[in-house]
């Protein structure tokens, strides 16, 4: 089949609210402050209609990671669960005018579309109150084989491994993506999403996957190794390629005895750390989608890290393209 996307993404579908408060409002309605905390439906409509001009952008890993690669003028599917809601149809605009293809079909009935509520206080704490909601809902049945065999990559958030219809999506993805020829990969999201999986990952390490993208801490878990040597080595047999960030450190990209250390991109001012690793993804992946080389694929994924960090929320303000050809990598 003819490629018509560079990647396809598989995410939790989250639609982020976020505001301008005080700190009066998160006493107000009981908001702890800085962190996030998970919340019910009833308590997620409460928060919605107390946001004082809440701005709506379609959020989640994959999805953060479908917009920065649009921001680099590559093409995108976007693939998660929302309800046939107000919140569902901002999440499929929201999308949809950025450039990213989202046809996954919406539920009708059931629980209402995930929302990350953000209240963004004058010191810049960002406090995060998540209902989780349709995004659990990804079944089977919302995998267009043909459109995944119509991309390049294959981008799966390891989150969704929680559910175990989504897992059921995901291995449906795999298989047809896989009969294409196309390539497989994973993020490992968090490590304690590590620690719940860690036997069933190492497994989609071996069998599945052709790319893997991890922050040290998750690799770490991974692996069961106190070091990031220990890490590499541990990679080393592994025929596929492994882009691990180091935060401040910059980045290793490895595939087998292939190995190169990438400084972290210069930012005035680390601002906000969310999304960091959803754009470095979207930087790689659109460097290897256009046949860079490794360590190009690797400057791309830190120029987009270090764009979303210097700013609040997880994409990009700037066009990742317009820095990456001035910076010479595009």
């Amino acid at each position: 089949m003819a490629q018509k996307y560079d990647v396809a993404g598989l995410g939790n579908a989250i639609v982020d609210v976020i505001a301008a408060t005080d700190d009066e409002f998160l006493l107000t309605h009981n908001v702890a402050k800085g962190v996030m905390t998970l919340i019910d439906e009833y308590r997620a409509h409460q928060l919605l209609g107390a946001l004082p001009d809440g701005r709506e952008i379609a959020g989640g890993s994959a999805a953060n990671t479908m917009a920065g690669l649009a921001s680099l003028g590559g093409t995108g599917l976007f693939v998660g669960k929302v309800n046939a809601d107000r919140l569902g149809e901002s999440f499929a605009d929201s999308l949809k005018q950025i450039g990213v293809q989202f046809d996954t079909r919406m539920a009708e009935g059931g629980p209402q579309t995930a929302c990350c509520l953000i209240a963004v206080t004058p010191d810049g704490q960002r406090s995060m109150n998540t209902y989780l909601g349709a995004c659990r809902e990804l079944t089977p049945e919302d995998i267009d084989e043909d459109a995944i065999a119509a991309s390049a990559v294959l981008y799966i958030e390891g989150y969704l491994w929680d559910e175990p219809s989504a897992k059921a999506a995901i291995e449906r993805a795999m298989a047809a993506a896989k009969r294409a020829g196309r390539k497989v990969a994973f993020t490992l999201s968090d490590p304690f999403c590590v620690e719940r999986w860690r036997s069933e990952f190492r497994e989609l390490l071996d069998t599945r996957l052709d790319i893997l993208f991890a922050n040290e801490a998750e690799a770490k878990a991974l692996f069961e190794v106190d070091s990031f040597d220990e890490v590499l080595q541990a990679m080393r047999p592994w025929k596929g390629i492994a882009a691990l960030t180091r935060s401040e450190k910059g980045c290793v990209v490895a595939r087998g005895s292939e190995v190169h250390v990438l400084d972290a991109a210069p930012v005035a001012k680390v601002v906000d750390t969310t999304g960091a690793g959803d754009q470095y993804a979207a930087g790689f992946l659109y460097g290897l989608t256009r046949d860079k080389p490794l360590a190009a694929c690797g400057k791309l994924g830190a120029l987009a890290a270090a764009e979303v960090i210097s700013h609040y929320g997880a994409r990009p303000e700037v066009h990742l393209k317009t820095l990456a050809a001035e910076a010479g990598l595009i």
